[in-house]
């Protein structure tokens, strides 16, 4: 069944490998209207502004209501279908990029939560609008694009300083200096040690206030750091193997097979044959 009511924008073709725009726009949904069950093969992020939804994804299901995000991760399998009653309406953005991973990890969304709720929606809408109205081909125009997507994205940020838990107690600190620790170093042969001392705290002290602020170690935060890195390189880059495993820091190109395969479900050589040029 068709929407009620769609503006939406497709970019076909782009030659900014950094941070690229895939899509974006809004949507009036019909009761029911459903996507899904699928995957999509960049990030997208959905702002609910009005009416209810819900999102499934990781074997979850979220009730969503007016100012509600819920992101979606490259390869997620995922479905989010509008209300029979009070069906929703929502702005969304897709991108991706080299250097989209590293955004998406200083926003407020976890692997463990996937949804977020604005402190400030109007802001949050008015920024993702400002994305769809600079819409065009023209080389300019992608310009603009991309710098309302970091506006966008640096609003999340800000949220996601503000609203982690404990964010303003020392723990919030550790974990986000932490965080900041792996986005800058992964590329290294870094380990939690590495990390705690860096932030000067102890290994225990570390992994306590990461699981509660994060929801997940800090050993898997990095591995899945790394990976996802490796990912974008493997997609945006001719690099073999072995030079994206030494530039996300595996010094062993065999235990980063290793890792990788138990992370996506397939070797990295595998991923890399599967993926689609332009």
């Amino acid at each position: 069944m068709e929407n009620l009511d769609k503006q939406s924008y497709k970019q076909s073709y782009t030659d900014n490998v950094e941070l690229s725009i895939f899509s974006c726009g809004r949507e009036s949904c019909r009761p029911g209207h459903t996507w899904g069950p699928g995957v999509r093969d960049h990030y997208l992020i959905h702002l609910v502004v009005a009416g209810r939804g819900s999102y499934q994804v990781g074997g979850r299901r979220y009730d969503l209501a007016p100012g509600d995000l819920f992101l979606a991760k490259p390869n997620q399998l995922i479905t989010y279908t509008a209300d029979e009653a009070d069906p929703w309406e929502y702005y969304w953005v897709g991108f991706n990029g080299a250097c989209a991973n590293r955004l998406v990890q200083a926003s407020p969304f976890t692997d463990a939560e996937p949804c977020h709720r604005c402190a400030d929606a109007q802001a949050v809408r008015d920024a993702m609008y400002r994305i769809y109205l600079s819409r065009g081909t023209a080389p300019q125009d992608e310009a603009r694009m991309t710098g309302y997507l970091y506006l966008f994205l640096a609003l999340l940020m800000k949220e996601a300083r503000e609203t982690m838990p404990h964010a303003g107690n020392t723990g919030g600190q550790y974990v986000l200096a932490a965080v900041k620790f792996i986005q800058f170093n992964y590329s290294h042969d870094i380990s939690v040690d590495d990390i705690a001392k860096a932030v000067g705290v102890s290994r225990s002290h570390l992994y306590r206030v990461f699981i509660a602020a994060m929801g997940q170690s800090p050993i898997d935060y990095l591995t899945a750091y790394r990976v996802d890195e490796a990912c974008s390189l493997l997609k945006n880059t001719d690099l073999s193997v072995a030079e994206v495993a030494a530039s996300v820091g595996f010094l062993d190109q065999f235990y980063f097979s290793r890792v990788f395969k138990r992370v996506k479900g397939m070797p990295p050589s595998r991923y890399a044959a599967s993926l689609v040029r332009p």
